[in-house]
């Protein structure tokens, strides 16, 4: 049992940071430049925040890790809130059963937000962690909002005006 959590655990990761965007793309320093207009700097946000994901969800977990890491009580219950997210929404691939009944992931993923908040108060870091978010926040968007766009490859799946782009010009819309 121990081992197939463990095991479960590597394998989360890896997929994880295996998907996250090579770091020498995220901090190409010739891609930075002010955008020309509030209109580009929507779309450099946009596409940013879609294209580096997983590189922005790292750095901020980082940043949380480091905050909390003064309060051995926070990080244990921080471990406790990581494994329930893991086991209750990201490690399943089957609809989570209860009592029989099926509960939608927005139920399950509201509940896991919740018991976050609950742990956050319950441990007395909630502004501590609150403000660090913040900050990483606001430096994310910095960062998305001055990185330039051309040099990015994305799949249109990915892209955020991907639906706009799956049916062609005209979309699913047929001639008269």
């Amino acid at each position: 049992m121990a081992n197939q959590v463990i095991s479960g655990i590597k394998e989360t990761a890896q997929s994880i940071t295996g998907a996250a965007r090579p770091w020498n793309d995220f901090l190409d320093f010739s891609a930075f430049s002010f955008p020309s207009s509030v209109a580009d700097a929507t779309s450099r946000l946009t596409q940013n925040l879609t294209h580096f994901r997983i590189n922005y969800t790292l750095i901020l977990s980082i940043l949380l890790a480091l905050t909390l890491i003064t309060r051995p009580i926070a990080i244990l219950a921080f471990v406790a809130v990581g494994l329930a997210w893991f086991f209750l929404y990201f490690a399943r691939e089957e609809p989570l059963t209860i009592f029989g009944f099926t509960v939608d992931d927005g139920v399950v993923a509201v509940l896991l937000i919740g018991l976050t908040i609950a742990s956050l108060v319950s441990t007395g870091v909630w502004l501590r962690a609150l403000t660090t978010v913040g900050f990483g926040v606001l430096i994310l968007l910095i960062h998305a909002s001055l990185r330039g766009t051309e040099d990015l490859v994305t799949d249109d799946s990915e892209s955020p005006y991907g639906p706009m782009l799956d049916g062609g010009a005209r979309g699913d819309y047929s001639g008269i």
